[in-house]
């Protein structure tokens, strides 16, 4: 018999790490190759992994919801025979979904770094001691914490029961579970008599049925609440006449389906114009890092788009101003598709380097769209209408009926200011209203 350690597989480009969900399997039970281990979630992605290797589960190293990074050992299965470690990682590059075995044990430690701030610093570095109250944190610990948006200052006052008084995993569950008692407590060292304080207040929860959030809305809930305390959001509005792209869309439709074999919706059309307006407006495609702004250098167009669970989710079509009609449509349909099947992958949703939300799929006239972080900007594109307007002719000032679209701009306005952000907005309805009537498919 010989033992394979089981490691957290690859499951996509940029991905570092994976929450654990569930085992499917037991210590002491059997598995066969290719039978699904366990369930891993990366951002709003889940994926089942199969073991690469028949045998029995000797050790499970990680419980469930634990942050495991790609590479890391979670399980060790004991097998018949001796394992290839070179076929293993044969079979790891043929496919993301199975794991890579190796046989490096015993990584030295590295060593504890002190923290003397009043924050805590949310990163993924090892463990480490915090002098001025001597406790220590893990890195789960400290990756909930990031997660849940808890400060140092509130971190300290949960309840430790683990060994030495070290805070646990459970401890920080149950805290928020607890409805985070401490969150608005305030040391006294820092109160200012003239400062503004949150009031302590006890809301009236009402009575009704209770419907639990489900992981990906609490995902979503913390991903919000993120973005609008970290980005001061401004939103700027323009109205754009689509008429021109209507009547192009609505004829050519049906031929466009023929020649290559996908549905022309209005989305590839937006998503061809915002890419030409970012291309004009490049710090528009820009990410903040702490002092310094991160001019992106390719263009990824996520859309926001909600699935069949009424959450919402972005996939996101990759360097969208190199590809023509033909290859949006195709991707734009694609992802799409996958999303309303719940079958997009991690992959499929990382990289986006600025959002469009088509508000007007659900009737809406306009939105004020929350930022997708770490971006400074997002598009939200309301309900295409027909109204009569006043439009000049050769004949002089006439009234018509056109196809009017609202678009509304929420961009970071620690880095983008109104001149920018409102520039912007107004290109991308240039762009709409200057469409080639005379355009061949």
């Amino acid at each position: 018999m010989s033992k394979v350690e089981f490691k957290m597989p690859r499951l996509g480009e940029s991905i570092t790490e994976a929450a654990i969900i569930t085992w499917f399997k037991n210590v002491g039970d059997t598995i066969e190759e290719d039978e699904m281990l366990l369930e891993v979630a990366t951002d709003k992605v889940d994926s089942e992994v199969p073991s690469n290797v028949s045998g029995v589960i000797e050790e499970i190293l990680f419980d469930a919801n634990a942050v495991i990074k790609i590479g890391e050992t979670i399980a060790v299965i004991k097998t018949n025979g001796n394992v290839s470690s070179s076929k293993s990682t044969k079979k790891q590059d043929d496919t993301s979904s199975t794991v890579e075995m190796s046989q490096k044990k015993n990584e030295k430690p590295k060593k504890k770094r002190t923290v003397t701030s009043s924050a805590v610093e949310m990163s993924q570095s090892n463990a480490f001691s915090v002098s001025n109250s001597n406790t220590f944190f893990s890195p789960l610990v400290i990756k909930i914490a990031k997660e849940h948006h808890i400060s140092f200052e509130e971190l300290a006052r949960i309840p430790a029961t683990g060994h030495e008084g070290r805070l646990r995993k459970s401890d920080v569950f149950q805290y928020i579970e607890d409805g985070r008692p401490f969150k608005f407590a305030q040391p006294v060292a820092q109160q200012d008599p003239t400062a503004y304080r949150i009031p302590q207040l006890t809301f009236d929860k009402g009575q009704g049925k209770v419907i639990e959030m489900d992981r990906m809305r609490q995902m979503i809930a913390d991903h919000m609440v993120y973005s609008k305390h970290t980005s001061p959001h401004v939103t700027a509005y323009v109205e754009a006449d689509l008429t021109n792209m209507v009547n192009w869309r609505n004829a050519n439709k049906d031929a466009f389906q023929k020649k290559y074999g996908e549905r022309l919706t209005f989305t590839p059309l937006f998503v061809e114009a915002v890419a030409k307006a970012v291309k004009d407006f490049p710090n528009i495609n820009a990410s903040v890092d702490g002092k310094n702004i991160i001019v992106k250098d390719n263009i990824n167009i996520g859309m926001a788009t909600a699935l069949p669970s009424g959450n919402l989710i972005v996939p996101v079509v990759k360097n969208a101003d190199t590809k023509d009609l033909q290859a949006l449509a195709a991707n734009v349909n694609e992802l799409s598709n996958k999303a309303r099947e719940n079958n997009l992958k991690a992959d499929d949703i990382q990289g986006s380097t600025f959002t469009i939300s088509n508000v007007g799929t659900f009737g809406s006239v306009m939105g004020t769209p929350i930022i997708n972080q770490p971006e400074v900007a997002i598009l939200a594109l309301g309900i295409i209408k027909k109204r009569p307007e006043v439009i000049t002719t050769d004949k002089g000032d006439e009234i018509a009926i056109r196809s009017m679209m609202y678009l509304s701009l929420s961009f970071d306005h620690r880095v983008v200011d109104g001149f920018l952000g409102g520039s912007f907005v107004r290109r991308v309805a240039d762009y709409f209203e200057q469409f080639d009537v005379n355009r061949k498919i």
